[in-house]
């Protein structure tokens, strides 16, 4: 695990995972970035927090809409960012990762080359302390083959691919930009990182494009793709999953469940707050360390309270050898596991 090492004073972290091999806060924000030709101010970022003022600032395109449907499956608000073309899109992810506490991208694109960017652009600001991931959405008409393929490229616990395609109000296919928005809001609505997304309600879409078979959503949960399904019209969230299904070339299921990295993105940042708002001008001494020491503690045992995690363990603090005016925090923690499964066994007697 390699940290980079920057001179502004503050509180940094990194994070490494494992698998066990022995055995057995809501409405925040999402960033969009979208194609709005009739956009005032191209480039800039608006924070919009109804549909009558993105109509205002966007008119009533394709934009507008995502926002509408972003904002009707929970999130907070939104910071969209309209651009001219397709080109477009790395500036408006760039103009993105400047603005604070957004816990979800989206794009009105579908192409793999700028979800590539997309991707670039959340673990760049992931590791700029401004943790977040992206949720994108596959072209119409793509088979469960092609979504796992697309999704095995992007393999990032930051990728969130989702399937199928929406359709309109007179029934016809259109891509995924519409479910990956309404996905990125209901994601944005949960204030416990820990519950699964598994059957999430899906608002303001009128259908889906494609009916997946059992065996189908087999294929891709296990290929990092999220499926969503609607049965009686209502439209839910198979299972939540992220793209991240490798480690170099081996099969690595550690970060596929999209709870994990919701997990981290929540206990770390925590931990970084408390100590940076309590301990900004302080001297590296044994009483400071120790204060520090119990600071994160307090912050891990809120956690565990709420079963945003199971256990923690090996908090330590110390001075860094070779720079006496850094210090070293050092600790461990269990993700909870959301319930994903309930299998019955019954046993009769006649």
């Amino acid at each position: 695990m390699k940290m980079t090492v920057h001179e502004r004073p503050g509180v940094y972290s990194a994070y490494s995972s494992s698998t066990v091999v022995n055995g057995g806060g809501g409405r925040k924000a999402v960033g969009l970035a979208a194609v709005c030709e009739t956009a005032q101010e191209m480039g800039k970022v608006q924070v919009v927090t109804s549909f009558e003022q993105a109509a205002a600032l966007f008119g009533t395109g394709e934009m507008t809409e995502l926002i509408r449907i972003i904002l009707r499956n929970g999130a907070g608000s939104v910071a969209a960012v309209p651009i001219a073309d397709g080109a477009g899109y790395a500036g408006g992810f760039e103009a993105l990762e400047k603005v604070e506490n957004l816990a979800v991208l989206v794009c009105g694109s579908t192409q793999a080359e700028v979800h590539t960017v997309l991707r670039t652009s959340v673990e760049r600001s992931s590791q700029a302390r401004r943790e977040r991931i992206a949720v994108a959405g596959g072209g119409a008409g793509e088979t469960v083959a092609q979504l796992i393929a697309r999704a095995r490229e992007l393999n990032s616990e930051r990728m969130v691919l989702v399937a199928p395609g929406s359709t309109d109000g007179a029934g016809e296919a259109l891509d995924g930009v519409r479910l990956a928005a309404a996905v990125a809001g209901a994601i944005a609505a949960e204030s416990d990182p820990a519950l699964p997304l598994s059957g999430a309600a899906l608002y303001g879409l009128y259908g889906v494009s494609e009916d997946y078979n059992d065996n189908e959503i087999d294929l891709l949960v296990q290929g990092g793709v999220t499926p969503v399904e609607s049965v009686g019209g209502a439209i839910s969230v198979v299972r939540g999953v992220t793209t991240r299904t490798k480690t170099g070339q081996e099969e690595d299921l550690t970060w596929r469940e999209l709870s994990t990295i919701l997990i981290v993105d929540d206990v770390i940042p925590a931990v970084r707050g408390a100590l940076r708002s309590r301990f900004q001008r302080s001297k590296n001494t044994e009483q400071s360390r120790g204060a520090i020491r119990s600071q994160v503690i307090l912050t891990l045992e809120n956690k565990l309270s709420r079963e945003i995690i199971t256990g923690y363990d090996g908090v330590r603090v110390s001075v860094d050898p070779e720079r006496p005016s850094v210090c070293l925090v050092d600790f461990s923690f269990t993700v909870a596991h959301g319930l994903n499964q309930i299998w019955l066994t019954a046993h009769i007697t006649i």
